[in-house]
């Protein structure tokens, strides 16, 4: 099968296509045959050496993608052969940036007939992150203002949508005029470009837009000195939710920012939940069911060949894109 390794770390220049032996499934795996791969920073982290389970080259990257069932091992009853599904990496898949890849049945789910399989495959990792802070850790509802940073993003534009489902007041941050002005269609009540209010001015427009209270919820996606701005964007009894450091800096923290507004800091990383028991098929579900309902949008920015994983890559790292950069792996045979 065809498949992009890496076999040093590096820039994405280390991303090469390259013929690998089929996977088989061992018992509690499904073997699929990839149709798209979600293309997301911890790829990158991974490509690059700087995540925290890279594990040592060769490698094939992918942590998230939707195809079809070919095989399943010795003790899989959930799925058949035949069936449309997305999966999740979850530290023990072998790789989506592949024609096939081995699943462990527990990180898989069957897709409604209404969501085709290149939107299913931007679902595990930026909508499940946002949907788990929003709805389980922060536990947003119609009486709260959520501040969500990186708006644009996949993970951002999940977060204005679940957000607003729930009622809430939502005010979507993002790096450039054109970038809110995207995340408004989302649903978001109000947007900040924070081009136009850097650092501490961003920290009084937040405050401003919310009277002076502080926002109820803030989702940061971005990490580093952003952080300690969400600190002090935050109201009285708020949660600050933290899910990603792609600043690759260190965050200054002043306890003085948090700790007398009586405030939550909740942290939150998808691979380590999986290890330590969280079974996501229940929240894929009732995600995809939602997708299948017209509830949420999926935005695909754009989707690239396998082969061309590297300039996906770059593009992904430029911060150029709006929503999802999906790789189309394979044919969808399904339809």
């Amino acid at each position: 099968m065809r498949a992009v390794r890496i076999d040093s770390f590096g820039g994405p220049e280390v991303l090469v296509p390259v013929d690998v032996p089929d996977p088989v499934p061992g018992p509690g795996e499904v073997l699929v045959r990839i149709v798209a791969a979600g293309v997301n920073r911890a790829d990158a982290l991974l490509r690059a050496g700087r995540y925290h389970r890279a594990g040592c080259p060769p490698l094939v990257p992918g942590v998230e993608g939707a195809g079809v069932v070919v095989e399943v091992g010795e003790g899989v009853t959930e799925v058949v052969p035949g069936q449309r599904v997305m999966a999740l990496d979850g530290g023990k898949s072998s790789g989506f940036y592949a024609q096939l890849a081995t699943v462990p049945a527990a990180h898989l789910v069957v897709l409604p007939d209404a969501v085709d399989l290149t939107r299913a495959a931007a679902l595990p990792v930026a909508w499940l992150s946002a949907w788990y802070c929003l709805r389980h850790l922060a536990r947003v509802t119609k009486d709260d203002t959520v501040v969500v940073k990186a708006a644009a993003s996949g993970v951002g534009t999940a977060a204005v949508q679940i957000a607003a489902e729930a009622g809430a007041r939502v005010v979507a941050l993002a790096g450039s005029a054109e970038k809110v002005a995207w995340a408004g269609e989302f649903g978001a009540d109000v947007t900040l470009d924070t081009s136009a209010h850097p650092d501490d001015a961003e920290v009084e427009e937040v405050l401003r837009l919310t009277d002076g209270r502080g926002a109820d919820v803030v989702l940061d996606t971005v990490g580093g000195r952003a952080f300690g701005r969400s600190l002090r964007e935050v109201g009285h009894g708020g949660r600050v939710v933290a899910l990603a450091n792609v600043a690759l800096e260190p965050s200054t923290v002043d306890t003085r920012d948090f700790y007398p507004k009586n405030a939550s800091i909740l942290g939150f990383q998808l691979t380590n939940l999986q290890i330590h028991g969280y079974d996501p098929r229940p929240d894929l579900r009732e995600l995809a069911e939602r997708v299948a309902a017209g509830v949420y949008r999926v935005p695909i920015e754009t989707v690239v060949p396998l082969e061309e994983a590297r300039a996906a890559h770059e593009r992904l790292e430029r911060r150029a894109n709006r929503g999802k950069i999906v790789l189309a792996v394979g044919p969808d045979s399904t339809k």
